[in-house]
């Protein structure tokens, strides 16, 4: 057995724990990232939004990602029927990035870790934490377990948790508590899209709404690959028998707009099946520990919301972590778990409104207002803390409100046929 001692020990070597160790070794800080897989590995999150760009960039990894060629994200089509609607990131009301990047994230994730380890930073793979032990002053000591059945000690003086659905800190420390959101369920596989057509068609990222609670996404990649993947209630998803592959063939026939692209396409992968992924916890944070990412929250796939905060709270925990390091205070309430929440309540405002069939009333309304979608586009591209825009200040009642405005002149109209 053999140990180390390190300033900043990060769990999980994502999008989040990479621009969190990004960020602490640029700035002279001495770090250790283990990750429990061996890279490139599958995982979901393949969609990401404008506001990811600026942590991205801040760090410094934002031209190693560029170099990957991967296909660019430009806005978000929801299809309801024959009604569509298009949000174009360039026509939102926040300053800031107007466009991202659709990928498949074994080669997104690996990217960011092969131009980390260029860098000098240590990142051990395939090494699992199964304990840790904190002291009064918040320093702890991490025992890890490597592929081989090997136990090894690393000493720190703060962890950051960006395990995302691994979800470390919160199993051992007991932090987890239910979700505030709907019992919502998805399965999802990627396919070789031979059928796939020219031009922006090809390439934009969609919804297809085909109830309420349940949508079919449709996210293309520059190699030639598309995700698909179902959202729906629990028990809708559940109710189809047969292996994940004949559940999802049976599931496709539901999409009138996709089902012959995709009707007779070979699986990449047996679809993988997530149950009630909306996940939460009791505080994002403790003496000598922070959360990131998924680690902490999981709203909902529908806004692509997940890899966004995963690197909004990353870079947010590296910054505080630095200045408690050089001795200045930190208020970890106000700066870390406030602010966050601050953006996570905006989200999950929208979801729990995508749900009750709101949101979907401002999408789909004609004519639409262009002032409000520019507002919602803000949202959509992650900018949820810019509190200049109505959409974010006053997200609990304006969603609610403009919708029942609409649908009382809609059923004045139908009174008055």
């Amino acid at each position: 057995m053999s140990n180390t001692n390190v300033d900043v020990l990060i769990i999980g070597a994502g999008p989040s724990g990479c621009v969190a160790a990004s960020y602490l070794n640029n700035n002279g800080i001495v770090v250790k990232v283990v990750e429990k897989n061996k890279f490139p590995r599958f995982v979901i999150g393949e969609s990401l939004l404008p506001r990811c760009m600026d942590h991205f960039e801040e760090v410094g990894l934002l031209t190693c990602l560029k170099d990957q060629g991967f296909e660019r994200k430009e806005g978000a089509r929801f299809l309801r029927g024959d009604v569509v609607c298009n949000f174009d990131f360039s026509k939102k009301h926040t300053d800031g990035w107007d466009w991202t990047w659709q990928v498949p994230r074994a080669d997104f994730d690996k990217t960011l870790t092969d131009e980390l380890l260029k860098r000098g930073v240590d990142i051990a793979f395939e090494e699992e934490v199964v304990g840790v032990d904190f002291n009064a002053d918040g320093s702890s000591i991490t025992t890890i377990k490597n592929k081989d059945g090997e136990i090894n000690k690393i000493g720190a003086k703060f962890i950051i948790d960006s395990s995302g659905y691994g979800r470390v800190l919160p199993r051992l420390l007991d932090l987890d508590k239910p979700s505030e959101l709907l019992n919502q369920s998805s399965i999802f596989t990627h396919v070789k899209d031979v059928k796939r057509p020219e031009g922006w068609e090809g390439t934009r990222i969609t919804f297809d709404v085909l109830d309420t609670r349940l949508w079919f996404w449709v996210i293309p990649f520059s190699n030639g690959i598309t995700s698909i993947g179902f959202v729906g209630p629990t028990e809708f998803i559940e109710s189809f028998e047969g292996t994940s592959s004949e559940k999802l063939t049976e599931m496709l026939k539901l999409s009138s707009y996709y089902r012959e692209r995709f009707e007779e396409v070979d699986f990449s992968f047996s679809p993988v099946e997530i149950t009630n992924y909306s996940k939460s916890v009791k505080q994002l944070y403790g003496n000598g520990y922070v959360l990131t990412g998924n680690s902490a929250e999981f709203l909902d796939p529908v806004f692509s919301s997940g890899v966004t905060f995963a690197t909004e709270s990353a870079l947010k925990a590296a910054k505080l972590i630095t200045k408690s390091l050089q001795n200045e205070a930190v208020d970890w309430e106000v700066d870390y778990s406030d602010y966050i929440k601050s953006g996570v309540n905006v989200f999950s405002t929208y979801v729990k409104e995508w749900y009750t069939g709101n949101l979907q009333t401002l999408f789909f309304h004609r004519p639409e207002n262009p002032e409000v979608k520019k507002q919602i586009c803000a949202v959509l591209a992650g900018y949820v803390w810019d509190q200049t825009n109505p959409f974010v200040k006053n997200h609990h009642r304006l969603v609610k409100t403009l919708a029942h405005i609409i649908n009382m002149e809609q059923n004045e109209k139908v009174s008055n046929l």
